[in-house]
């Protein structure tokens, strides 16, 4: 089986964080959001993933290498594409058209999940979804009687179905989508100034292809600052037997309140720290009281009250204060 990770979005809704850092490296709960998600597809996947291709921008070759190397923890060849110009989801898939053979799940990198993976043989694919309270807000699908997925609504103004679609796609034939891909590409079917894979799906359905949902249980969403702040929280309770703090963190006079992750040579005096808290490597906190915030590697935190916030890279906090979301080299005092 491979996998096909679309991540060439620039993330402007996490601005200032994705000045500096593409959104699916943003760290939650210390790992970056697109390791945690493969890392997840891997582990519940039946059968054994050989390929994974990355679609991304101009990421630089720091950001390949990081990709690449993830790949290769997790057992497969990783490969990088790029999609040049953000021509929309169904175009991003077919940026990666080379690892679109056989068994194929198509994730986008701005979303985790929890879920039953297992796939039914007899179905071409499997799309997974979570039932919401404003289907408004979502690209949704209409089912049959038997769940069976009829047609695909994207942000229905008056209701249709309350399954919303996730990001996360499973095919039983990569060479099938890329077919219906390409048509879309070939006859010029765009939407918004983009090519958009529900056109495919929708057609495929039409020409027979029986697609069923798969439901998850967990739906943490990284799209914006409040968003990531809560899926930290969620990804560290779900995670908290796997964490430990580690032997180069040095913590004097401070209490830690799980479940936290603190990244190594983490320096912590004189605070309270948790719960709900991802403090990255080589950071200092001193004098502070902090919960439920994000804080990423070599920054320093003095005298501040923390809460609900995201601090970047390189950043110094001087004072007092809460709420907030700080990007990489900010000085605030």
């Amino acid at each position: 089986m491979n996998i096909i990770v679309p991540m060439a979005g620039r993330g402007s809704r996490l601005r200032p964080h994705t000045l500096t850092i593409p959104k699916p490296l943003l760290p939650v709960g210390g790992k970056p959001i697109v390791e945690r998600l493969v890392e997840d597809i891997v582990a519940m996947s039946a059968e054994p993933v050989e390929e994974i291709a990355f679609v991304i921008g101009d990421f630089g070759a720091e950001t390949e290498a990081q990709l690449l190397a993830m790949a290769e923890r997790l057992g497969a060849k990783g490969h990088i594409c790029h999609q040049e110009e953000p021509l929309g989801t169904a175009h991003a898939i077919l940026c990666g058209k080379a690892y679109l053979k056989g068994p194929v799940v198509v994730a986008f990198a701005d979303t985790l999940f929890r879920a039953d993976f297992t796939i039914n043989p007899d179905a071409d694919g499997v799309l997974f979804v979570k039932q919401v309270e404003d289907p408004s807000a979502f690209g949704v699908v209409v089912t049959d009687a038997h769940g069976a997925i009829e047609d695909y609504v994207e942000k229905p103004s008056e209701f249709v179905s309350d399954l919303a679609m996730i990001g996360i796609y499973a095919f039983k034939d990569g060479e099938r989508l890329q077919t219906e891909l390409q048509k879309l590409i070939d006859h010029n079917i765009i939407k918004g100034g983009e090519y958009q894979l529900p056109d495919a799906l929708r057609n495929m359905t039409q020409l027979g292809l029986k697609f069923e949902t798969g439901r998850v249980t967990e739906w943490m969403d990284c799209g914006n600052k409040v968003a990531t702040v809560e899926t930290n929280q969620r990804i560290l309770t779900l995670t908290a037997d796997q964490v430990s703090i580690p032997a180069s963190a040095n913590i004097s006079e401070s209490v830690i309140l799980p479940p936290c992750f603190i990244g190594e040579h983490v320096r912590i005096e004189r605070s309270v720290i948790g719960p709900h808290v991802s403090i990255g490597e080589g950071t200092t906190v001193a004098d502070s009281r902090i919960q439920n915030t994000l804080i990423q590697n070599d920054s320093t935190i003095e005298n501040k009250v923390l809460s609900g916030s995201m601090v970047g890279n390189y950043a110094k906090l001087l004072g007092r204060s809460q709420d907030i979301s700080v990007g990489d080299y900010n000085v605030i005092d």
